[in-house]
């Protein structure tokens, strides 16, 4: 049936046009912003899941500082305990030569003296962003527990967890004044504790226990008999051993702070990769359907031009 008051073609026709349009509409979106889903509105499941993982990335951004800061802080002082091994054994040498009948020890300790302000002075230079992990004196630096953030954890029910690198610094002390207390394994100020309980062997060839007159940081030869010379080389021997320990952990703790920087990025780079998969737009199939698009709009326009010309055609039908 033809009629003047309802076109049925052309509304059919607009209708298409219309859909053409939105869809081109979409489609410029897509290519402009770069994003499939650009808003909750576009999906919502993979726009919250996008969101947290942004989130997450830029959470795991902020670690990677974290873990440059704290590598740093590791890098200064592990250089400067492995800077103290060999003042160490140079004192360590020096007192070694002074056993020697006929030398002036009053010379050897000039040059151990030397030595030793060189090892207060890596210990108190060993600073980074105010902290110090080598020299401790009350009122200035107490030892401490140290940690630098390594991981921001997210599991499955949303709680949220940091993972850390902890090192006790009284572990690391080298020089640890004024706090007192009784000689402990642990926390004694490696370099600036008296050593008790030391095994060595006298000038007599025996096996005998003995107290160090001082530390590697302080003690005087010029007036120590054979004996006490003995003592200390030998206190001076376990010193060494446990700075050895001491740097090899700090060495380690270097080596995984290394490895959890380069897991961290690597993490931050599967992330921002995933959640592209999930929003980004494919230009490619978004450039080939606008070009579609483009000539169905075309078509829709000549299809609608064509309905609306039905209505002059009834013109004829009066002549």
């Amino acid at each position: 049936m033809s009629s003047i008051m309802t076109n049925s073609a052309a509304m059919a026709a607009l209708s298409t046009l219309r859909s053409i349009s939105s869809d081109m509409e979409t489609a410029q979106n897509r290519i402009s912003s770069g994003y499939r889903v650009e808003s909750a509105a576009d999906n919502s499941a993979y726009w919250s899941i996008a969101t947290t993982m942004r989130s997450d990335s830029k959470a795991l951004e902020t670690v990677t500082d974290a873990l440059g800061l704290g590598a740093a802080m590791v890098d200064v002082t592990y250089t400067a305990m492995d800077s103290s091994i060999e003042l160490v054994d140079q004192i360590k040498a020096k007192m070694i030569a002074a056993l020697e009948p006929g030398v002036d020890k009053n010379k050897i300790q000039l040059d151990i003296d030397q030595l030793q302000e060189q090892i207060v002075s890596i210990a108190k230079s060993a600073s980074f962003a105010g902290e110090n992990w080598l020299y401790h004196e009350v009122g200035q630096n107490t030892p401490a527990v140290k940690s630098i953030v390594g991981s921001f954890n997210r599991d499955a029910s949303g709680t949220i967890t940091l993972t850390t690198l902890d090192i006790d610094t009284e572990y690391s002390s080298l020089i640890k004044l004024g706090f007192g207390g009784p000689v402990v394994p642990k926390g004694n100020g490696m370099l600036s504790v008296v050593k008790t309980n030391i095994n060595y062997i006298n000038s007599a060839g025996q096996t005998v226990v003995g107290t160090a007159a001082g530390g590697v940081f302080d003690f005087d030869l010029t007036g120590m008999t054979t004996d006490e010379l003995l003592l200390q080389v030998q206190a001076t021997e376990d010193v060494s051993v446990e700075l050895a320990d001491a740097t090899s952990t700090m060495g380690a703790l270097k080596s995984r702070i290394d490895m959890q920087e380069k897991f961290v990025r690597n993490l931050i780079d599967s992330i921002n990769t995933g959640v592209g998969r999930l929003v980004d737009a494919d230009m490619n199939e978004e450039s080939t359907r606008l070009k579609a698009l483009q000539t169905q709009q075309q078509l829709g326009i000549q299809a609608l031009t064509i309905a609306n010309t039905s209505s002059n055609n009834l013109l004829s039908l009066f002549n």
